[in-house]
């Protein structure tokens, strides 16, 4: 359970922060680089979930809740000396499973593409695909974190399919596809 009485404590002032296993790390280090970036992504959500309704939004809410989970499986580092008392949370493959059945369930009803989709159409639209590249982003920070430490391979898998449900959903939210912006290549150059 976590309690917040006091918001600051100072003791980030020299650039250095907190692991959830109590390590102190420089607050540029790749893991925390990945688990700011799905704090980041975490806020657009947020402001997505207001521009939704209905059963996207309740989607969304529990990505949310999702992306909390996977910051805190971010911020403790996978070691030999885990507190049988407080296990850290780590992602689950059943996570992953509900966003790909989430994601079948709507391409189904969806025309294929024939061209790339530029990221608008309705504003709900324009902030899903803002919370695609940013679950892609944090998907290459936490990939590089890889390069340096083991982590739990289910975060990565998780925001891969992430990134994809929310192409999907501003797909959906653009009228099911039909309000997509696509691509034309080269269509502003001059002859």
């Amino acid at each position: 359970m976590v309690v917040l009485n006091k918001i600051y404590t100072k003791t980030g002032d020299k650039g250095e922060t907190a692991l959830g296993d109590g390590s102190r790390v420089a607050k540029t280090s790749s893991r925390v680089e990945a688990y700011g970036t799905v704090d980041e992504l975490n806020s657009i959500v947020g402001i997505a979930v207001f521009h939704a309704e209905g059963k996207i939004r309740e989607q969304l809410q529990t990505i949310q809740n999702d992306l909390f989970d996977l910051g805190a499986d971010l911020c403790v580092p996978e070691t030999q000396n885990v507190k049988a008392e407080y296990p850290p949370l780590r992602m689950v493959k059943s996570q992953i499973e509900r966003l790909e059945s989430e994601i079948d369930q709507v391409n189904k009803d969806l025309s294929p593409l024939r061209s790339f989709v530029l990221p608008g159409g309705t504003l709900l639209a324009s902030y899903l695909h803002q919370c695609r590249t940013v679950a892609r982003r944090a998907e290459r920070l936490t990939v590089g974190l890889t390069k340096q430490e083991s982590i739990n391979p289910d975060t990565i898998k998780y925001l891969n399919r992430l990134s994809d449900w929310f192409f999907v959903m501003a797909r959906v939210t653009n009228n099911n596809g039909k309000d997509d912006i696509l691509w034309i290549p080269g269509a502003s150059r001059k002859k």
